[in-house]
Order: C-alpha cells, then sequence, then structure tokens
C-alpha cells in the first residue's frame, strides 16, 4: 500500500505542477479535465453538471469558467436545444496546448505500457477501474461520516 500512497501523492503534486504550467490552479485543471472527459465522448457540460463532477458549489464553478474562459480553454455557448442552458465547450485549439504540457507524461507512460502485453494491460485497466469505484465509495463514507 505504501507504493500506491506514495503514487497518489506525486499524482497530486503533479497535478499541481501540470496546473502551473497551463497558467490555472488545481482546481481549474480538475475541472478542465472533467470537461476534455465530456469533449472526448462527443458530449458539452453545462455549469451544474461540472460543479457536480468537481464537488464544488455552482458560485464556485463560474469563477471556475470565467478563469478557463480568459485562459482560451473552454467558451460558453447557448444550447441550441433550450436556450436558457449554457453549454461549456471546448476551445479549438486547447486540447493541443494541453498535450504540449502532458505530452511528456503520456510518452513516459505509453513507454511502460509498451513493457506489458494485452492481457496483462487488461489486468491493471481492470484493477485500477475496481479501485477508483472502492475508492469513490469510501471517500462517500467519510463524507456522510463528517470526516
Amino acid at each position: 500500500m505504501f507504493a500506491m500512497d506514495r503514487m497518489i501523492a506525486t499524482a497530486h503534486f503533479g497535478q499541481q505542477d501540470i496546473a502551473r504550467g497551463l497558467g490555472l490552479n488545481a482546481t481549474d485543471l480538475t475541472c478542465l479535465g472533467f470537461l476534455i472527459e465530456a469533449s472526448m465522448a462527443g458530449d458539452a457540460l453545462v455549469a451544474g453538471d461540472l460543479a457536480e463532477r468537481a464537488r464544488l458549489t455552482t458560485g464556485a464553478v463560474t469563477g471556475v469558467l470565467n478563469r478557463l474562459e480568459k485562459a482560451g480553454y473552454v467558451r460558453r455557448q447557448a444550447d441550441p436545444h433550450d436556450r436558457r442552458r449554457v453549454l461549456v465547450v471546448m476551445e479549438e485549439d486547447a486540447q493541443a496546448r494541453i498535450l504540449e504540457v502532458y505530452g511528456p507524461v503520456y510518452e513516459r507512460l505509453s513507454a511502460l505500457f509498451a513493457d506489458y502485453d494485452a492481457d496483462e494491460i487488461a489486468v491493471l485497466a481492470d484493477w485500477f477501474t475496481r479501485a477508483r469505484g472502492l475508492l469513490l465509495e469510501a471517500l462517500e463514507q467519510i463524507r456522510e461520516d463528517g470526516g
């Protein structure tokens, strides 16, 4: 477990460094990640969706979106099906700008994955998926218990 704790801590500090490299803070980067994930799935999020995923208030998300928009990563756009809703859409060049900073990380991880065969990668993917689910359950319990 110690190795996993160290990896999580390294990832946490790494997110802070990557955020700085993108001119953001860690919360903004986390929200940007949710927006990228939605964009890659062909979806766009509204502020309320982002607030729920990031566990932020809608007021806090407004600040995040203002900063992401000012930095040129996203724009707000009226929902063509419901003018009362505002979608958050990734800017055209945002992914390329993000990959400039994340690129070296992805390159190193790709090289590491090259050491494993497809079956081993499937086991790793299964473990991380299941571990994430268990972690989310544990964190929800901590929140419910007031811890």
